[in-house]
């Protein structure tokens, strides 16, 4: 009875918004008319997505109809630059190599293991999963791909075990999954879209020497998180489990097939500097695979009931936005707002550290794509860095960290939207663990970020 007003509020406020965005002449300085709709736009679209006013695959289509509507992109096909990304058709290779884990039995097998190894202790299973993400790296470096699996994987865990659906240690395990489980890539040079953007923009990094610097502070940032998680949900990590279980017994020609095509699209991903293929062509490659009769074990129809299809449409949607955002100039107007407006630079270099992290998590708050968000944050960084005579990688890093390590809303990662999707999390507990989480990031950046890349060598006032 109460998601009923809350839809038609959503709608009106779309109505509203596209009114005003139409009516009102520029109103800032050095910001375009169409610069001011792309972000009234976006803001739209970011509080649906939060609120869950409406379905996130209705508003995401919401969104692309009022970028087009109210000239935030000059025509349809602008507002569409989403879906001629390579990144929604990756996330659906990896979503069905999920949902294959799944039909094949594999899921179940794994499960069977996790429950054995935990012993009847919730927490086992937890600290399992945590304890694993930095190993699954290297084997499954896309943290979505792991999402898509895993979730699958530990669903089975909860039914296996007879767990409530309201426990506690689903949502640990779920809020693990959807939010510290991206932090293990980003340790990697390979690890996805943000290290790969991240080192490119800042330019000359090796996988060796993004390796060297990353690790320690983003696994730093990884056991404070779990250990975050573990304390609001401790109550759930003392529930004792079922354990009484049968062997999964022999493996089956299916299970054998399928880990075969998941270890064959990882190995296509962790070589990409030998090959340069596009990530999203190793997953489409694996799709056709598990769709393939007599190799596979999926079906048509199996990917048209098992894919949460509205991943798609978010996914392209807030890439849309960060075009609109950065072909109108209001990217630019919002990173030299939020983040480039500086005081006191120089001599200073705590603070001013403190006010970059503060300005990167207003500016991540506002752009749902994290490529959006470094493309704006770290140029900027490295510019006030050189102001105020700090050291322009670290700054460049510091601005990426403190974005990576939050999501405020389902459509900021694409591996939250495959555990929100499944209903294991609520819009209000991402939003909630994305507050914790900014100040854990703060906590990481000033307690082991700094003082471990002065003991490397890279201190934070240039010399």
């Amino acid at each position: 009875m109460t998601r009923v007003p809350a839809r038609r509020l959503g709608l009106a406020a779309g109505l509203a918004a596209l009114v005003v965005c139409l009516a009102l002449p520029p109103l800032f300085d050095g910001l375009s008319a169409r610069g001011q709709r792309a972000i009234v736009v976006t803001v739209i679209t970011v509080v649906l997505w939060t609120a869950s006013a409406l379905e996130s695959g209705t508003t995401s289509m919401v969104a692309l109809a009022l970028l087009a509507l109210t000239g935030a992109a000059p025509t349809v096909r602008d507002a569409l630059r989403g879906f001629v990304n390579p990144v929604p058709y990756f996330l659906i290779g990896v979503l069905a190599l999920g949902l294959a884990v799944a039909r094949s039995g594999l899921a179940e097998r794994l499960a069977r293991r996790i429950l054995a190894h935990a012993r009847g202790r919730s927490a086992w299973v937890y600290l399992q999963l945590v304890a694993a993400m930095p190993v699954l790296t290297f084997i499954l470096p896309s943290a979505t791909t792991r999402s898509g699996i895993l979730v699958h994987i530990y669903e089975e865990v909860f039914t296996l075990a007879r767990v409530p659906h309201d426990a506690g240690i689903r949502k640990a395990v779920m809020l693990a999954l959807s939010s510290i489980n991206r932090l293990a890539s980003t340790a990697l040079l390979t690890g996805g879209i943000t290290p790969m953007m991240s080192a490119a923009l800042i330019g000359g990094m090796s996988w060796t020497g993004w390796f060297a610097l990353m690790a320690v502070p983003y696994w730093g940032i990884l056991v404070l998180g779990g250990v975050l998680t573990a304390a609001l949900y401790r109550g759930g990590l003392a529930r004792p489990i079922a354990t009484d279980l049968e062997g999964a017994g022999p493996w089956t020609g299916r299970e054998a097939r399928t880990l075969l095509i998941v270890l064959g699209a990882s190995a296509l991903w962790l070589t990409d500097a030998l090959h340069h293929l596009d990530p999203a062509l190793p997953a489409l490659l694996a799709l056709v695979a598990l769709l393939t009769p007599g190799l596979g074990p999926l079906t048509w129809n199996d990917l048209d009931r098992g894919v949460g299809w509205a991943n798609f449409f978010v996914i392209g949607a807030s890439i849309s936005l960060a075009h609109a955002l950065g072909d109108t100039g209001a990217a630019g107007w919002l990173a030299r707002g939020l983040v480039g407006a500086v005081p006191g630079i120089g001599g200073h270099p705590i603070a001013t550290v403190v006010l970059l992290m503060l300005g990167a998590t207003a500016l991540r708050a506002l752009i749902p794509n994290i490529s959006g968000f470094l493309a704006l944050a770290i140029p900027v960084a490295m510019s006030v860095g050189r102001e105020a005579g700090l050291n322009p990688l670290l700054c460049a890093l510091v601005v990426m960290m403190t974005g990576d390590a939050v999501l405020y809303y389902p459509a900021q990662s694409a591996s939250a939207l495959v555990i929100y999707e499944r209903g294991h999390v609520t819009a209000g507990d991402i939003v909630r663990f994305g507050v914790w989480m900014t100040l854990v990031a703060y906590v990481a950046i000033l307690a082991i970020a700094l003082p471990y890349w002065t003991l490397l060598g890279q201190r934070l006032v240039a010399r």
